[in-house]
């Protein structure tokens, strides 16, 4: 059966993008068709500046909701990555197998480095190395398919480069992964800056819609999104990417097409009216499973923990043939 790996990644509060754009086919499509794992990836959030108790209560509510989303621990995997040795323990290993101009041209390390330094702070050596870590994710559990958006593909095709390198120098050891771009994944920007993706990284804004936020809340930031100029109501990313966004939305919360939804709209108010209304019941039942788990933190820790040992067990005899692969003596 077909591996999948895929992971969030504990640095702000999870959004409509994160559902629409990945969590809703984890749930409808990835766990029932292969041997599916998905991981709160919180070794990924140390490598900027961060809050520890901030870092531990959104882990929690991110594994929280991936199982109100519909993931079911009886079909899949769900854990937290540093309840799992063997993700840092072959970290290194690739760490020994990559070189630093690889790190270097990593486009995210590129523009967070320099975020961070216009903000006169300093670029911790984590950030440079965590794409080996994300390598370790996905090769130790012999991942076939690893499900990403544009923005996170040059990092599969790192693991792949490692993978390939490792196998060359010292004996076939690992599965090389492959990205897919699912073609039912929704691209969800930001409602007050629609060229942008609606990112969770980002503390608060008008444009982002939360998982959790209120409905009144969700209608408040659907209704003022950014449109464009003009009148009539046409889909067109390029040129009214505002309006696009907000088809595209609806769209993918009804299921139908942008385009043709494009057609049914004389105005933006009605449109957007819409729009909101589709979101809230979207997330709806999504919330009202959230708060049935919060009632039951037992059975969150009871999966994490299930879900560690399986994941360990099926990490470790890659990890344990790395180990003895590159020339380290066995424990």
């Amino acid at each position: 059966m077909t591996r999948v790996f895929s992971g969030i990644k504990p640095t702000g509060h999870l959004t409509l993008g994160n559902y629409l754009g990945a969590m809703r086919r984890w749930v409808t499509v990835d766990q029932h068709r292969a041997d599916a794992l998905f991981c709160v990836v919180d070794l990924h959030a140390l490598t900027v500046d961060h809050d520890p108790a901030r870092v531990r209560r959104l882990s929690r509510q991110g594994a929280t909701l991936l199982l109100a989303a519909g993931l079911d621990p009886q079909r899949c995997t769900v854990f937290v990555q540093s309840h799992v040795d063997e993700h840092a323990r072959l970290s290194y290993l690739l760490e020994c197998v990559a070189t630093d101009g690889e790190m270097r041209r990593m486009i995210q390390y590129k523009e967070k480095s320099r975020r961070e330094q216009e903000r006169g702070g300093s670029v911790r050596l984590s950030l440079l190395t965590y794409p080996a870590l994300m390598a370790a994710d996905i090769l130790a559990y012999r991942t076939d398919e690893v499900p990403v958006g544009e923005d996170q593909t040059q990092h599969v095709e790192l693991a792949r480069d490692l993978a390939v390198r490792f196998n060359q120098r010292y004996g076939h050891t690992f599965t090389v992964p492959r990205a897919i771009r699912p073609e039912v994944a929704a691209r969800v920007m930001n409602l007050q800056d629609p060229v942008s993706k609606m990112g969770k990284s980002e503390d608060s804004g008008p444009g982002i819609v939360y998982l959790l936020d209120e409905p009144d809340v969700v209608r408040k930031k659907v209704m003022r999104a950014v449109t464009d100029s003009g009148q009539d109501v046409v889909y067109d990313r390029r040129e009214r990417p505002g309006l696009a966004n907000l088809l595209e939305i609806l769209a993918a919360c009804r299921g139908e097409e942008p385009e043709r939804l494009s057609g049914e709209y004389g105005s933006y108010g009605a449109l957007k009216k819409d729009t909101a209304e589709a979101v809230v019941e979207v997330l709806r039942p999504l919330q009202e499973r959230h708060r049935e788990l919060c009632a039951d933190p037992g059975y969150l820790e009871g999966v994490l923990r299930a879900g560690a040992e399986r994941a360990s067990g099926m990490a470790r005899p890659t990890v344990d043939a790395a180990y003895r692969a590159i020339g380290l003596l066995p424990a």
